[in-house]
């Protein structure tokens, strides 16, 4: 239960509450929203690291955790009440993480969280059948009649110059 403030004015201590509770809500969304996506294989990892805390046994139960969320949100096709289910069982884990901190190991659990987060979200890339994705740079081998085709998100090299066309072929 929240005590009553009746100053009308939030302390440090409830807005640092708040700050961490829309944090736990943030990585539980976005627990259940990488679940089903290429990003997963790597998220679930750093995931179960965070909340081991340096104790191998702690991050294998996670783990486990975490592929059964996978599991279950695959098995449903994904619904909003499992997608909600999840997102809360997740907010929670975290909560429980965060306030079981003291303020110091708080603000940098809450610091490496929030940078998981971001890390994977630029970093994550996905690919369709036939295509390959690249989260950083690529070199590209040239072959006489050879066509390439991308998106590019970072840096390119093509090791070869191809040779230039005739002007015959346009």
């Amino acid at each position: 239960m929240r005590a009553v403030n009746v100053s009308g004015h939030q302390g440090v201590s409830e807005v640092l509450a708040e700050a961490m509770t829309a944090l736990a809500a943030a990585a539980g969304a976005g627990v259940v929203q990488a679940a089903t996506t290429d990003a997963w294989t790597v998220l679930r990892v750093r995931i179960a690291q965070w909340f081991g805390r340096g104790d191998g046994r702690r991050e294998q139960v996670q783990l486990e955790r975490l592929d059964r969320t996978a599991a279950e949100l695959t098995a449903s096709g994904g619904t909003e009440r499992e997608r909600e289910l999840h997102e809360r069982e997740w907010r929670t884990r975290f909560e429980d993480l965060l306030e079981g901190l003291d303020d110091t190991e708080r603000e940098e659990a809450a610091d490496e969280l929030r940078a998981l987060f971001k890390e994977t979200a630029a970093g994550g890339v996905s690919a369709g059948d036939g295509s390959v994705a690249v989260g950083g740079s690529i070199s590209v081998q040239a072959r006489d009649g050879a066509i390439a085709a991308a998106v590019l998100n970072g840096g390119a090299r093509i090791d070869h110059r191809p040779p230039m066309p005739d002007p015959s072929q346009g």
